[in-house]
């Protein structure tokens, strides 16, 4: 074993919980490398679109040929564009295969911070309505922990990341550590009032953004508030969103315990079969595709839900033929992700004397107000629905040709009120990720076959969202209703889940309450694939305090010597 190679921790990842994880272990005093498959990308000096207007890409960012040939899924997300583009993985490059009646859309960031680059940023605490549901209605298994267990890493990680959000005591939607919220226009607090004062469960409230809107202790230095520019999948050389670049990167930079690798694959996890432990991993540079080998005490898998199943399941050994710590057979099953692309938008009369300073990087929310207190619908589980307003380019009556026209083309049009829905998915053993068995990639290691779709119960719900949309506009008093909904193909929301789930049972799932292999010790699963439900909420936030969570966990252990 080679002492250069060899370190205290070894974390997999270096996006949302790769970065807590390498915070975490360096301020423990322990040397940790974190491995990063793709280009360094450092904080302010990579970001070079960070201040270009669209006027200042060639064809104004929109290369359809490049687009076509090298992002054919990626350039699906609504914030993909040109200065966005680099911190999208090549489709060409990395190539998936999907059934033809069950499409599927992986959207990858292949770089330091991954996608905590250009992620949406909503950062929500799930509630026991969310870490009860699958005990409650018998789908998928139980969660091995309730809300006491992660509220104080809840606590801990918005301290450090700063999210900004109001106070609303609803029970099934709790309150943070929260910095002062994006303040609601003219429009949207009118629409509040209606909508309010119309429903009694419903709450139209500011949405909950891991945005520095005011710089507090805990933060880490060299951030800086949020300049409202709206440009954040450019990069933000503010850092005023979290990133891993800009926050717990850097934090783990000033303990001189971190090494990170970009540019290097992990084929595969070493597994000592003696010892019945993970001893390290085998890996490829991506570039001269040299192969290395790297040990470490402990080693935390944080590459995202598909990518991190991959690394399990192709470091199959002969005691666990089947993918590593893979006893259960759950392994790349129960596959889930939000279902979306159902909403409607609406014309506000009047408030034109009304305006907006800058542009508020997120959106309002009216939390899920379906099956809280009691199974209601002819479907389980609940959705939320977000939106705003804002005043529109053109105003539709206005005349069309001439002097006056262009004189109006200056002025903001009327007032427009949009909503759209994310809804829960529920845990199906027939949705599954397994690594295919002819075609392999450039490095010679096998593509991902994802197969999974929406069923009966995510249709039923799809069907209320609409409803309920519609019914919200025009209790709101908007014109103009339009109400529409689009495809509902398995990874448009960008939140994978659930291929190597916690639970209390080693026959039914990967990972035990601490987010710890059944079956292997010193081998931790931190990102979506520990989820065995989805909630309806993204779920980025549950996943850095899951990750906080399991590297205190890890961290007494290896003090205490068991690990």
């Amino acid at each position: 074993m080679d002492d250069n190679n060899t370190y205290d921790a070894l974390v997999i990842g270096s996006g949302m919980t790769g970065g807590w994880a390498a915070k975490e272990f360096t301020e423990n005093g322990y040397r940790t490398l974190v491995i990063e498959r793709g280009r360094d990308v450092k904080h302010k000096e990579d970001y070079p679109n960070a201040f270009k207007a669209p006027w200042d890409y060639k064809y104004r960012g929109y290369d359809t040929r490049k687009i076509k040939e090298e992002y054919s899924i990626q350039h699906l997300k609504y914030n993909f564009d040109a200065s966005s583009m680099d911190f999208f993985a090549s489709d060409k490059d990395h190539p998936i295969e999907t059934p033809i009646d069950k499409p599927a859309r992986w959207f990858r960031g292949y770089q330091t911070g991954g996608r905590s680059l250009i992620w949406g940023r909503g950062a929500y605490r799930m509630s026991d309505l969310e870490f009860g549901a699958n005990q409650k209605d018998g789908n998928g298994t139980d969660w091995p922990i309730r809300y006491k267990d992660i509220a104080p890493w809840y606590d801990y990680v918005e301290t450090f990341i700063g999210v900004c959000g109001t106070k609303e005591n609803i029970d099934h939607y709790p309150d943070g550590k929260f910095l002062p919220a994006f303040e609601m226009n003219t429009a949207e607090k009118v629409i509040k009032d209606r909508i309010e004062n119309h429903y009694e469960n419903r709450k139209l409230i500011p949405n909950r953004f891991a945005h520095l809107t005011k710089i507090k202790p805990g933060q880490f230095k060299g951030r800086s508030e949020c300049q409202s520019r709206d440009m954040c999948h450019a990069g933000c050389p503010y850092g005023a969103y979290f990133s891993s670049n800009s926050s717990t990167l850097p934090a783990a930079y000033e303990t001189g315990k971190l090494t990170l690798k970009s540019n290097v694959i992990v084929e595969s996890i070493i597994y000592d079969d003696e010892k019945g432990r993970a001893a390290g991993v085998r890996t490829i540079n991506s570039i001269t595709k040299e192969r290395s080998v790297y040990y470490a005490r402990v080693i935390f898998l944080c590459a995202s839900t598909l990518a991190s199943t991959s690394i399990l399941m192709q470091s199959r050994t002969s005691r666990f033929p089947n993918g590593l710590s893979n006893s259960s057979g759950t392994l790349g099953r129960y596959l889930m992700d939000h279902h979306k692309n159902v909403g409607g938008s609406g014309i506000l009369k009047g408030y034109k004397d009304s305006y907006y300073r800058g542009f508020r990087p997120g959106s309002l929310v009216i939390p899920n107000f379906r099956n809280v207190h009691r199974q209601e619908m002819d479907f389980l589980r609940g959705y939320g629905i977000y939106g705003g307003a804002s005043r529109a380019g053109i105003d539709p009556n206005q005349i069309g040709i001439g002097k006056e026209f262009k004189e109006k083309l200056s002025k903001p049009g009327p007032w427009k009120m949009s909503l759209y829905a994310y809804g829960e998915c529920l845990p199906y053993y027939a949705n599954k990720v397994e690594l295919h068995p002819e075609k392999k990639d450039q490095w010679g290691l096998p593509i991902l076959n994802i197969s999974a779709e929406f069923k009966e119960n995510e249709m039923k719900m799809r069907k209320d969202m609409k409803e309920q949309i519609t019914a919200i506009l025009k209790v709101a008093g908007l014109s103009d209703i339009n109400v529409s909904e689009g495809s509902h193909i398995m990874g448009d929301s960008t939140h994978f889940m659930g291929t190597a789930r916690m639970g209390l049972d080693p026959q039914t799932s990967v990972l035990n309450q601490y987010n710890q292999s059944h079956e292997i010790p010193n081998l931790f699963v931190t990102d979506g694939s520990c989820m065995p439900s989805a909630s309806y909420m993204s779920p980025s936030l549950t996943f850095m305090a899951l990750t906080a969570r399991a590297c205190d966990y890890a961290v007494k252990a290896m003090k205490s010597g068991t690990l």
